[in-house]
């Protein structure tokens, strides 16, 4: 509506000061004409909005200028009470200022909207991170906060992960992001783009020059370019493997954005156990990816198909991460590459070695022989 883009263009100027057309056009996602006639529209209604010509030139509102827009509708007030888990705001040290700030805007409502606001805080929660994640370390963001708002230089000493000695850099800030539960500070390094863990930083001192960061651009920008390049990151090593019905569904979960294919057979119908211990439908058929193949696979019923092993594809980017699949035992069996096999058979001899034991060795006369899975039909050593 044009309404709330006026008011959008008005509290854009009000909080930024100067703001270019184009950007506004941006933001807004119309066209300039279109802001340039909304701009006239504010004029017409009394708002104290210029243009300034030239290349430090831009739409501004009268120095001084304010207005209070209190006129928030009920889904943008249901909106703010909307909230993650306190992790993130307490370890900015927000969280105190957080409460605070949701009772005011709370008093600040209209009075038909503050039954559903304070309803959707209580009945609504983001939890961001993953189940199991385990215990996480503490995280000081103290230095990290201080150079991101004052637009200083850092100094870092940085450990990366699976290396010993820490190493030390000077970066170029832009920001803070909180992914899953973990921190990372965005910055530029010898103006490319950089990420680091922020519980991966072991020394973090504030450097007393101004930030050098590319000029226009933004820590939204950066951030795009570094998760694709984590999340697209080329595969080298391409296996193939079998799973064990019933131990697809975890598989999946552990595995899952190393999955490049899923099965193409449909689910079983039946029941299975949900996150609670309670029975859910198998209404998986037909799904495709990785839910659907979840679905498909975990199958703990008596009378389940003849065919009990599953086909997958896994992309990894180096062979020793092959050794991941160690993990589920005899429940899973690589069938190819012969090098990713090789790399298997390497690492659990290493096991063996650390352990004294050798593949003939069995379990004591107390312990009962653990129930193994047959080979998987048309395996390398199956039947």
């Amino acid at each position: 509506m044009k309404s709330d883009r006026l008011l959008s263009v008005l509290l854009l100027l009000q909080t930024r000061g100067r703001i270019t057309a184009d950007r506004l056009a941006a933001e807004l996602e119309v066209s300039r004409r279109t802001i340039y006639r909304d701009v006239e529209a504010l004029s017409a209604a009394g708002v104290p909005v210029y243009a300034e010509r030239g290349r430090s030139g831009g739409i501004r509102l009268l120095p001084g200028y304010r207005t209070d827009v209190t006129g928030l509708t009920s889904d943008e007030a249901r909106a703010l009470f909307v909230l993650a888990t306190q992790g993130a705001h307490q370890a900015l040290g927000l969280d105190g200022a957080l409460g605070t700030a949701l009772r005011k805007v709370m008093a600040a409502l209209p009075a038909p909207h503050r039954p559903a606001a304070e309803l959707t805080s209580r009945r609504i929660l983001v939890d961001p991170d993953r189940w199991l994640s385990g215990p996480r370390a503490d995280v000081r963001l103290d230095e990290l906060h201080t150079a991101v708002f004052t637009d200083r230089r850092l100094r870092l000493r940085y450990r990366h992960g699976g290396e010993g000695p820490a190493r030390t850099y000077t970066v170029d800030p832009y920001g803070l992001v909180s992914k899953a539960g973990v921190w990372y500070l965005v910055a530029d390094r010898r103006r490319s783009p950089a990420l680091f863990r922020v519980d991966r930083v072991v020394t973090a001192s504030v450097v007393d020059e101004a930030v050098r960061r590319r000029p226009g651009v933004e820590l939204a920008e950066v951030w795009g370019v570094l998760r694709r390049r984590v999340e697209e990151r080329p595969a080298r090593i391409r296996v193939t493997a079998r799973v064990h019905r019933s131990r697809y569904g975890m598989f999946t979960r552990i595995v899952g954005p190393m999955l490049a294919e899923t099965p193409q057979s449909g689910p079983q119908s039946g029941p299975q156990t949900g996150p609670d211990g309670t029975e859910e439908a198998a209404e998986g058929r037909g799904k495709t990816g990785e839910a659907g193949a979840a679905e498909a696979g975990e199958r703990t019923v008596e009378g389940e198909a003849a065919d009990e092993w599953v086909t997958v594809r896994l992309d990894y980017p180096v062979l020793p991460a092959v050794g991941q699949l160690l993990q589920f035992g005899p429940w899973v069996e690589v069938v190819d590459p012969p090098c990713a096999r090789a790399e298997l058979v390497r690492r659990a001899r290493e096991v063996l070695d650390v352990y004294g034991a050798s593949p003939s060795d069995g379990p004591d006369g107390d312990t009962p022989a653990p129930v193994l899975p047959q080979r998987a039909p048309g395996a390398p050593g199956g039947t």
